[in-house]
């Protein structure tokens, strides 16, 4: 059985993420991830945060504070929050770790004895005032394009048009506000990208087409960079913060306080916080991280991310990787995701458009954005959260097709028969009919996780819920309890046998909920890690006369004034 090794797309350190941030990476990987530890796999899933590059020092001087300070306080803000959406990740470490640092000075040096890396003198823009070169984005100024006042000089936030801080119009010094800006020759180190094209290209060609298939969102764009031809690629930054360029190596640059740009060391933090987990472990734990990425042929490698990370993932690190010429693991599947838009529009902080994970924890519990994201993750095309469109998924799915059916079933046996399952009757035909349909449901449910497919998975998931429903208003056991009590008995028994099913299969979507389900029956012999399509056909894992307990209320409904006060709160079509 295969080792599946799960990374996501490591969270940028300045700021706290939107919804489609989760949805686009580390939800759907965590979803996968206790799915497959749920059939037994030996599961490995690491994230990190992503801590290098200009932003994180123009967000540390903006609050005043090192830059080094403020990375750990962000971190440890951000993993608050995942831990507070249940991500399990086995670690979440940092960019910034003296292990990150080692491996990426490593693979630089290896690219270059391989003739990968060469310096080259290019011209780049110098504040005397600031005593130093400032990368693209330390340079602002007016958009020649669309006169935006503000623009980057590596992009217009307003036009989006990429630009080159050259382009700006009276452009100044993000950190000092100086406009006595000059020109000048600097040496940066470039990955030679264009000589390893061919060998790229062979290695998308074969792993893409490997069953199952990559997603067609992750083939189009590799190919698309691909066929446009790769560039050579600087590699190194004028920054104070970041990888620094190994003296050993390149003594001048090294004096010089050249640090590897984020693209390149970024990636290579999937390694680096597999050691970080490995170091924080010991020996004795058996966390041996170089099997997981080193000469690893028995590891499934997936990755999860949205499409603007998907040319670094599937052109750029496969490069390094391959420049490096040493049997480092490469991806096996990229699972990549297009944008969550909130109605139809981006996210944004300053407009204050749209909610943010912090702020969604505030308002109801995980498990209500667990299932909503994953339910309509944007897998084929964009998809737009809209507060209309949470609240009816809420209220559906979740209150009224799984909470209620959970609450009325153990309400109503506990009010009729106690506070143990009831025996009743033997099973009869609806019971196999039910037992047939859960186990068609439960093998649907099973092939879409397995390939990947989250929102057809979720739709499995819920059709299995509505079938308890459909079971519980054909037999009716408020009318059965007046004629016959064990028929009415013999319902409720198999419906209490379905919500122990659906809280060992919805896990992977709404683990707290799940658990709450699960705990409601007195079962200490209950070790199931998984119920099979053939085990579901019988329904007769919680026996007769098992105590259990009425959990409260899984889900609240939303109300109206609750969706009108989020609309006027975080924004909305009509508020």
């Amino acid at each position: 059985m295969a080792r599946h090794l799960i990374t996501s797309a490591l969270p940028y350190i300045n700021g706290i993420k939107h919804l489609g941030n989760m949805v686009g990476s580390m939800l759907p990987a965590d979803v996968y991830s206790r799915y497959l530890r749920q059939r037994g796999h030996d599961v490995l899933y690491i994230c990190a945060t992503d801590e290098h590059g200009t932003p994180a020092e123009l967000a540390a001087k903006a609050q005043g504070v090192p830059v080094d300070e403020f990375c750990a306080q962000a971190h440890e803000a951000q993993k608050a929050i995942y831990d507070g959406y249940a991500l399990a990740f086995d670690y979440f470490g940092r960019s910034s770790s003296p292990q990150n640092t080692e491996i990426t000075q490593h693979f630089a040096r290896r690219l270059n004895e391989n003739g990968f890396i060469e310096e080259r003198a290019i011209r780049q823009v110098y504040s005397p005032a600031d005593g130093r070169f400032l990368p693209d984005r330390y340079v602002e100024g007016t958009c020649p394009h669309c006169g935006y006042d503000k623009a980057r000089g590596d992009q217009c936030e307003n036009c989006t048009r990429v630009l080159d801080p050259t382009d700006l119009i009276d452009p100044r010094s993000a950190i000092s506000g100086s406009t006595d800006l000059e020109v000048r020759e600097t040496k940066h180190l470039f990955l030679l990208q264009s000589k390893l094209q061919q060998e790229v290209e062979a290695w998308v060609a074969q792993t893409s087409e490997a069953a199952p298939e990559w997603p067609q969102l992750s083939t189009s764009i590799a190919r698309k960079w691909l066929t446009e031809g790769l560039h050579d690629r600087a590699i190194t930054r004028d920054l104070d913060w970041g990888v620094p360029v190994p003296a050993d190596t390149w003594p001048e640059l090294a004096a010089e306080g050249k640090v590897f740009y984020v693209w390149f060391d970024a990636p290579i933090e999937y390694i680096g916080a597999t050691k970080e987990w490995s170091d924080a472990a010991g020996e004795s734990a058996g966390h041996d991280w170089k099997s997981w990425w080193y000469e690893a042929a028995d590891v499934r490698y997936t990755q999860f991310m949205a499409k603007d990370n998907v040319p670094f993932h599937t052109v750029m690190f496969p490069a390094t990787e391959l420049g490096v010429r040493e049997p480092w693991k490469m991806v096996d599947y990229v699972k990549a995701f297009n944008w969550l838009t909130y109605y139809g529009g981006k996210f944004s902080t300053s407009q204050k458009r749209g909610v943010f994970t912090d702020q969604a924890l505030e308002i109801l519990p995980a498990d209500y954005w667990r299932y909503f994201l994953i339910a309509n993750a944007p897998e084929s095309d964009d998809s737009s959260f809209t507060w209309e469109h949470f609240t009816a998924t809420v209220n559906k799915d979740l209150a009224d097709t799984l909470g209620n059916f959970v609450n009325r079933v153990l309400s109503f046996s506990r009010k009729r028969f106690g506070e143990t399952v009831p025996a009743g009757s033997e099973a009869g035909e609806a019971e196999a009919r039910l037992g047939t349909e859960i186990a068609r449901l439960l093998a649907e449910y099973e092939e879409q996780m397995e390939a990947l497919q989250f929102r057809k998975a979720a739709a499995a998931l819920r059709a299995l819920w509505s079938a308890g429903n459909s079971y519980l208003e054909e037999k009716a056991p408020w009318l059965e309890i007046k004629t016959d009590q064990d028929a009415a008995a013999l319902t409720l028994r198999t419906a209490m046998n379905l919500i122990h099913l659906y809280a060992v299969v919805s896990e992977p979507f709404i683990p707290a909920s799940a658990a709450a389900m699960r705990t409601a029956f007195t079962l200490p012999d209950d070790t199931a890690t998984w119920i099979t399509p053939t085990q579901a056909t019988t329904l007769d894992t919680v026996p007769a006369g098992t105590p259990f307990t009425v959990p409260p209320v899984l889900f609240a409904k939303i109300t109206e004034e609750e969706l009108d006060s989020y609309k006027e709160r975080f924004g909305g079509e009509g508020a």
